[in-house]
């Protein structure tokens, strides 16, 4: 049933998102280092590497620069309009694509690179690959300020692996043990709530006596 309604919801947000797309495309086209698209592997369902589509954001190569696949609040190797497509989360769009191949959920685990992926513990690790990755999820709802938080620290990459990640990985563990459609339906509403009211406590309300409690310095906004 999830499957039907991921392609029903990225298939027809696609076609109401084309009159923005279509500009994006365009200004990406030249403006920049003039790419469009940003392909990347990350663990999938099964464990299995798949090519998740982006927007362009960053400079060419920023893997091999700085902190790596992981990205900081005001991280130099962004691009000027990689910044309003980031915090706008559309460079995130494409991935609509993933959906309907197939390789992605609207709601799910966040899919993460190799390096990322082995960040979470080893239980959380079995249970995520059961299930397709999300454009969304509980981890993504609860981080949503996840550059802010790495910003503010003073090893970013260190805070990234023994504090976020954990948690995250619970969380993740948590959604795949407590799936259902009225969950996946949640997370929908959740994830454009928090888009709208970045500050908002309604996920906390939401998940309160569900969720693992969270670490220090990470969720009590």
């Amino acid at each position: 049933m999830l499957r039907f309604f991921d392609i029903l919801l990225s298939g027809t947000s696609l076609l109401a998102l084309s009159p923005l797309l279509v500009p994006v495309l365009i200004i990406l086209r030249f403006t920049g280092e003039r790419e469009i698209f940003y392909f990347q592997e990350r663990v999938g369902r099964n464990g299995k590497m798949f090519k998740l589509y982006k927007f362009a954001t960053m400079v060419k190569n920023s893997e091999n620069m700085g902190t790596g696949t992981v990205t900081i609040k005001n991280d130099p190797r962004v691009l000027p309009f990689g910044q309003f497509l980031r915090k706008t989360k559309i460079n995130e769009l494409p991935q609509l694509l993933n959906i309907l191949n197939g390789s992605m959920s609207v709601i799910g685990p966040r899919p993460q690179t190799k390096r990322c992926f082995d960040a979470f513990p080893e239980n959380s690790q079995a249970a995520i690959i059961r299930v397709r990755p999300g454009l969304s999820g509980v981890g993504s709802i609860f981080f949503s300020d996840e550059e802010e938080l790495m910003h503010a620290n003073d090893d970013p990459e260190d805070f990234y692996d023994h504090v976020i990640m954990p948690y995250k990985g619970n969380l993740e563990e948590w959604y795949v043990q407590n799936q259902s459609s009225q969950l996946y339906f949640m997370c929908i509403f959740l994830t454009f709530w928090c888009m709208i009211n970045p500050r908002t406590r309604l996920k906390s309300w939401f998940f309160s006596k569900m969720l693992p409690p969270p670490p220090e310095l990470t969720l009590e906004h």
